[in-house]
């Protein structure tokens, strides 16, 4: 197979095995034609208004000041004298459009929301707001106009501030929810002289929503334990006595208003969220007002946390639910349909109204909740062949009649607990088996990715064998046999096709089933390159095959271990250290050997520190900077007094501009931090620098010299300059040690292949990336090879995960952006967060670029060689993924694999991108020199 076919194929493959988790994981779980159900008896509450405090921790809010004094006093008040409260368990991913879709639509959003970065709606759902009369909402731009466009007819009515006003860097974000108060107020106040509105306000079933962002913004900006989020708490806590008393006053007392505060998600101690951390999964939740439980007294009641006694309530019944049982308790509330799609449970005991009504209300939601059961049976039903059809045996169609007759039964017969503890059973039942239906081809489509994954594998392995050693003998092809082989392909792949065309499955469906038919043609098109190797490897020695496959197992383990304790790379590192004395390396290059030991014990410590962004640290990054600079000079100096006959003195210009873009960066680090410290926001200049410097340090690397450590220590000041401006701590100093690193393994690479007799050193100094290698002096790969492209793999996966776990959302902070933006904006932060996370990736994938040139190796062998151990990492993935226990475990599984299957991606992108970087020279007017090695 030609190269770029090769690539292509291999780009396509691996791009069906990502998004085949998504298809597999995460499709969409809603379904539409169900009937609106709706309880028949007249509702508690007429009108209902809803609170979100954006970001807000139950602990922010329920615990006590040091001096022993409520943080919201008029919410205390309310929940010690008029109200029920608890806790509301959020889902991952713990962001605000998920948070607020379970909140007021009552389901969890799958993850084709991530695509339009949670602001548009990717699927159409029905919201409590939508079943409304009228609703009117005040807050953020990101989050009110999705309910609105979601909603049928022109009934829900949105007013947001602008986008800019979202601020990490403003003075105080809590203006944001300031804002929203003065507009409710003014229009009440505009109501009374507006008559219609003032008749539609007077209507029943209608809804107030309340978004108020700013202790998102604050906590972001300065950290939950924050004098400024702790004021917003405040602030908002007096915003929301005032617009109760409001609505109370205008609407004359009359006892029909329900009130409930909530949050969408919360927020990690260092500021950000996304994960399964209960700071983040932990929300409050007060409920007051029009057919609310008062405070119910309990002596005793246990929480496996023990939050009741640090909050003083351990006398106050706390009553904890879903974040998706919000949604039908509102919907009881004011007496509209239940939203079409939630999921909720109704949460009985928040409710203060006769046992009738709680039975009616359990008995629509155990319905509504059933309807969505049936039509998803349904869809399976038409799309599978009657023979294969499993149907949900706990609820078949008699099942589903006895259960309604009974409760049904029940209610009539005033036996409520019984009816409502049937409902319960009903709804639990109507939940498994959506579950059931949901999954119902999982098994059947990972056995073909697992297939497909095998098969890929097991090929490239006989590509590397085939063409890159000489291990097996080329025979010549037999024409009867392959055209028997590829009919009998092409025939398992037509029946593969009729099969899937008559149960009329999804095109996606197509493509997992169909893979592993050319993937497995290839692998057995090569039968005699398995057979030549079986005969090599028996004639080898047992002992060593055995023992050499037992090393690359343990190495690979290690590395998938590494994905979950991040210490397993200090250990990897620790081991690597020992590598020049157990091949006695060390005996021919003892002072490179030290240099070596000293650097991957440095790099080891990186690991074992804790994750970045928890603590900001900017002294630090000047640190690095000037560290940076003082390497820098140092370098240079060597590079002056080494007489190169090839060297150009315009060159030394690049290097000295590049230090001072490194200085620039330094600089602009601390004054843009300063600045936002005593609440000026970024400085203008300052962001103008930043993007400059993003821009322009790829083009100043490209004006520099082609040779082999000038043109490396180039791109490492390059790549400083953009990385200093993206961090906030310790993990400025981390590509430092990686490069240091990276420099030595070059030259411990030249000593190994001195000590196996693969080739002669050549002169490292004068080493040229742009001159084309004889094809001829390619070697054959060896045993040492593996080593080689393991060692690449360990240091990929240690530039991912040496300052902080990516496979976690959390572990990002807002503030390593702010160099560059402060106003949010998911997309652009998420870009500079990638590209931060690229540039050790970069640094790695130069200096494995340096290797293969200076080892005369073809890229495309090694290249081969990672590949397979990134696609058996893969696989290891593929069968960790979990959509069981808690939600942390299930974000992290597949956030796991999607993060090794990009790498797998990435690697081929960067393959290209180093020799980019490594090979091309922006030409300037200068004298041309000509070089051959």
């Amino acid at each position: 197979m030609d190269i770029p076919v090769f690539i292509l194929a291999g780009l396509l493959v691996h791009c069906v095995f990502l998004v085949s988790i998504f298809d597999i994981y995460f499709s969409s779980p809603l379904v539409h034609g169900m009937t609106p159900q709706q309880t028949p008896l007249p509702p508690p509450a007429k009108r209902l208004v809803l609170f979100v405090a954006d970001g807000l921790r139950a602990d922010s809010l329920y615990e006590l000041d040091s001096n022993g004094t409520a943080r919201a006093p008029y919410l205390r008040s309310i929940l010690e004298n008029n109200g029920s409260w608890g806790i509301s368990h959020t889902r991952v991913p713990t962001e605000s459009r998920p948070g607020h879709v379970a909140l007021i639509a009552g389901f969890y959003e799958d993850v084709s929301a991530v695509a339009k970065g949670w602001k548009e709606n990717p699927v159409e759902f029905d919201s409590v707001f939508n079943e409304s009369k009228y609703t009117w909402s005040w807050g953020s731009p990101d989050i009110l106009p999705m309910f609105a466009k979601g909603a049928t007819g022109d009934h829900v009515y949105t007013f947001c501030y602008a986008a800019e006003s979202e601020d990490f860097g403003a003075e105080d974000a809590a203006k944001l929810d300031i804002w929203v108060f003065d507009h409710v107020k003014s229009f009440f106040n505009s109501s009374r002289s507006n008559q219609t509105l003032f008749s539609s306000l007077n209507e029943e079933k209608v809804v107030l929503f309340l978004h108020l962002l700013g202790i998102d913004t604050n906590g972001h900006a300065h950290r939950p334990n924050s004098r400024e989020y702790q004021e917003n708490i405040k602030q908002v806590d007096e915003g929301v006595k005032e617009i109760a008393s409001l609505i109370d006053n205008f609407y004359g007392n009359d006892g029909k208003t329900a009130f409930i505060l909530t949050s969408d998600h919360g927020m990690t101690d260092w500021g950000s969220h996304g994960a399964g951390h209960p700071s983040e999964t932990l929300t409050p939740l007060i409920v007051w007002g029009a057919g609310v439980n008062y405070p119910q007294k309990v002596t005793t009641q246990f929480f496996e946390d023990n939050f009741l006694k640090e909050w003083k309530l351990e006398n106050l019944k706390r009553l904890d639910v879903n974040q998706a049982d919000i949604a039908p308790l509102m919907a009881s509330l004011i007496g509209v349909p239940f939203p079409l799609n939630s999921v909720g449970t109704l949460p009985l005991e928040y409710l203060n109204t006769s046992a009738l009504f709680k039975a009616e209300s359990m008995f629509t939601n155990a319905v509504q909740i059933l309807e969505q059961f049936k039509v998803k049976m349904s869809q399976k039903k038409e799309t599978t062949l009657s023979i294969l059809f499993t149907p949900f045996k706990p609820l078949s169609a008699s099942e589903q009649i006895n259960y309604l007759k009974k409760i049904r039964l029940y209610i009539e017969q005033q036996k409520y607990d019984e009816a409502i503890s049937l409902c319960k059973t009903l709804i639990n039942l109507a939940l498994e088996g959506l579950s059931y239906y949901h999954t119902y081809d999982r098994l059947f489509l990972g056995l073909s990715i697992a297939v497909s994954f095998v098969g890929w594998t097991t090929y490239v392995i006989l590509v590397i064998i085939k063409a890159h050693t000489n291990l097996t003998k080329t025979i010549p092809a037999n024409k009867k046999k392959s055209t028997l082989l590829f009919y009998g392909f092409a025939s398992a792949g037509m029946i593969i096709t009729f099969f899937l065309l008559i149960q009329t499955c999804p095109w996606t469906y197509y493509i997992y089933c169909l893979l592993p038919v050319p993937v497995w043609y290839a692998v057995v098109k090569e039968i005699p390159v398995i057979q030549g190797l079986a005969t090599n490897v028996l004639s080898l020695h047992i002992g060593q095959s055995a023992g050499f496959l037992l090393v690359c197992i343990l190495g690979i383990e290690i590395l998938v271990f590494s994905f979950f304790y991040r210490s397993a790379l200090s250990v990897g590192l620790l081991v690597f250290s020992g590598w020049p004395v157990i091949t006695q390396l060390w005996i021919q290059a003892k002072t490179k050997a030290l240099i070596w030991t000293l650097l991957c014990v440095l790099l080891a410590i990186f690991p074992l520190m804790p994750v970045v962004g928890r603590e900001p640290n900017i002294p630090l990054v000047i640190a690095a900077g000037l560290l940076t600079i003082l390497i820098s000079f140092f370098s240079l100096t060597s590079l002056c007094k080494s007489e190169n006959k090839y060297r150009d003195n315009e060159d030394l210009k690049v290097y000295f501009y590049q230090m001072f873009s490194v200085a620039l960066s330094t600089y602009v680090v601390g004054s843009t931090h300063n600045s936002l410290k005593i609440k000026q926001g970024l400085p203008v200049m300052n962001q103008i620098i930043s993007w400059m410097t993003l821009v322009f340090s790829p083009v100043l690397l490209l004006l520099s010299p082609t040779f082999l450590f000038e043109r490396l220590f180039s791109i490492l000041l390059s790549l400083m300059s953009t990385y200093l401006l993206l961090s906030t701590g310790y993990e400025a100093l981390f590509p430092l040690a990686l490069f240091g690193l990276m420099f030595v393994w070059i030259n411990m690479e030249q000593e190994a292949l001195q000590h196996y007799g693969l080739s002669l050193k050549p002169k490292l100094a004068v080493f040229n990336f742009t001159c084309t290698m004889d094809i001829t002096q390619f070697r054959q790969l060896h045993l040492d090879d593996v080593r080689r492209s393991f060692f690449f793999v360990f240091f990929i996966v240690t530039a991912f995960f040496g300052t902080g776990n990516i496979a976690s959302i959390n572990s990002f902070d807002p503030a390593s952006v702010y160099c560059f933006l402060t106003v949010f904006s998911p997309f652009m932060m998420g870009g500079l967060l990638l590209l931060k996370v690229a540039i050790p990736f970069v640094l790695v994938s130069c200096a494995f670029e340096a290797v293969q040139v200076t080892t005369q190796l073809s890229s495309k062998s090694l290249f081969l060689i990672v590949l397979v151990i990134s696609d058996i990492m893969a696989l290891h993935f593929f069968f960790l993924v979990k959509d069981y226990g808690s939600w942390l475990d299930i974000g992290t599984s597949i956030s796991h694999y999607v993060l090794v299957m990009s790498l797998t991606i990435f690697m081929m992108v960067m393959n290209g991108l180093a020799q980019l970087l490594t090979t091309r020279r922006l030409g300037l007017p200068r004298r041309n020199k000509h070089h051959s090695m």
